[in-house]
């Protein structure tokens, strides 16, 4: 392990919305990253949003035109993980919410890594213990769970899993430090805290409005000029993808084995449609495509 924080050398397993955020913000504050995916056209998109926020930023006046060029040239990509992560003193996966392709991505670093990296993943909701169960070093795994957008959101929620060590935690907590993030540190449990408490709240939106109680506005509204949430438990569902939602209601749920997880039936029938928010273009709201934009509301009275 590296003994100064900017002496790591970093591979983000990932160039999707998260992967190419995490990339973005260790690139910008100094680190040498190499964003690694199995497709190359997902390395190019992904690469391509990296130079478009750090041109906004520019535009902003939050950076220099070249600490922007200084960030792109600290980035590189590769489609081979297994040579790409050698060298690495710290890995954060990124890939897909799903836990057989988690297992199967740490089983690997296990045996590509050296023996004293750090074994990071942003899963928001797998359990972390479970994930360092197939490594050979499981008090070398930690979750590392950023929020999307990963250049403007503060927060880091690390999680402990049962053998984390304490070195290891604290060098992730300084790590996310010197990123100008927040590092909260939670226990390794279903949903951690961030989506534990928030995805029962978009269900319970979604049981809501799936029993007539008000329409999609009318609830988003109520949260956003009633509790000064900035966006409303319906159109965050949407912004995380109604996928991701049910995927992490269902780790809600199998790991409490409680009914208050289950996920409302009309959150699984639009998942099985392929209504799943931005993504697909249309959920509870509609997109244009390829934007955020909201178009309208579509009709769930």
């Amino acid at each position: 392990m590296a003994d100064n924080l900017k002496d790591h050398i970093v591979s983000v397993i990932g160039a999707g919305t998260m992967g190419n955020g995490i990339t973005h913000v260790f690139a910008q504050y100094g680190y040498q990253v190499t964003m690694i995916d199995v497709s190359a056209d997902a390395l190019t998109r992904g690469l391509a949003t990296i130079s478009k926020n750090l041109d906004r930023m520019v535009a902003k006046e939050k950076i220099s035109q070249q600490e922007r060029n200084e960030t792109l040239a600290r980035i590189k990509t590769s489609t081979e993980i297994q040579t790409s992560v050698q060298d690495a003193t710290l890995v954060v996966e990124a890939a897909t919410e799903n836990v057989d392709l988690k297992l199967k991505i740490f089983k690997g670093l296990s045996e590509f890594c050296k023996p004293d990296a750090i074994l990071a993943t942003n899963t928001s909701s797998i359990s972390i213990t479970k994930i360092a169960s197939v490594t050979n070093h499981p008090d070398r795994v930690i979750g590392m769970h950023f929020m999307n957008p990963v250049p403007l959101m503060k927060l880091v929620e690390i999680i402990r899993g049962y053998s984390t060590s304490d070195t290891v935690t604290e060098t992730v907590t300084a790590l996310s430090k010197s990123l100008d993030k927040i590092p909260v540190t939670v226990n390794d449990y279903p949903g951690f805290v961030a989506n534990r408490v928030l995805i029962p709240m978009i269900n319970e939106a979604i049981i809501a409005l799936w029993e007539g109680v008000a329409g999609v506005e009318e609830i988003d509204n109520v949260m956003k000029l009633g509790m000064a949430h900035p966006m409303g438990p319906l159109q965050l569902a949407d912004f995380i993808g109604l996928d991701v939602v049910l995927a992490i209601t269902r780790v809600l749920q199998d790991g409490y084995g409680q009914p208050k997880y289950a996920p409302c039936p009309l959150l699984v029938n639009m998942v099985q449609a392929g209504k799943l928010g931005v993504k697909s273009g249309e959920g509870f709201y509609a997109y244009t495509p390829g934007d955020k934009q909201l178009v309208v509301s579509p009709n769930f009275r």
